[in-house]
């Protein structure tokens, strides 16, 4: 099973977790998130979150989602990346997490493509008669 991990600014990755949990009905097994405040150097960072995607791994890779390209703790995640072990997906949200743990027991490229089109598919533009997405209709 692919390992999950959350790098974020503060609180939103266990935010996420919390959802996630709240969603799904239970706390899914080897995600975990590691949190990266204002005044905190990457550089300090990047050997708990090594340790933490050591953890995580039990030999089918792992998957790092950060919060905003660019950023600092997408800048950490890119320290750890390790093609067909470690891969990064930044834009995390809700729908792309629950998607990844949907599809985990996939190779790590099926969940890095199901964590993009989750994650995009999640942002949908819907008004008070219903979403204006062409799959899902409202009945009010």
């Amino acid at each position: 099973m692919i390992g999950i991990l959350i790098i974020a600014h503060g609180s939103m990755g266990q935010s996420l977790i919390s959802c996630v949990s709240h969603v799904l009905g239970k706390t899914p097994s080897q995600l975990e998130c590691f949190a990266v405040g204002t005044d905190d150097d990457p550089t300090d960072l990047l050997p708990h979150a090594q340790q933490i995607v050591e953890k995580l791994n039990t030999g089918e890779g792992v998957l790092v989602l950060s919060d905003m390209y660019g950023a600092s703790p997408c800048n950490l995640v890119a320290k750890l990346l390790a093609p067909n072990h470690v891969e990064g997906v930044a834009g995390v949200n809700l729908p792309m997490l629950v998607r990844v743990l949907n599809y985990r027991d996939k190779p790590i490229k099926t969940c890095v493509d199901k964590a993009i089109s989750g994650g995009r598919d999640g942002v949908v533009h819907f008004t008070k008669l219903g979403c204006d997405h062409p799959d899902k209709k409202m009945n009010n």
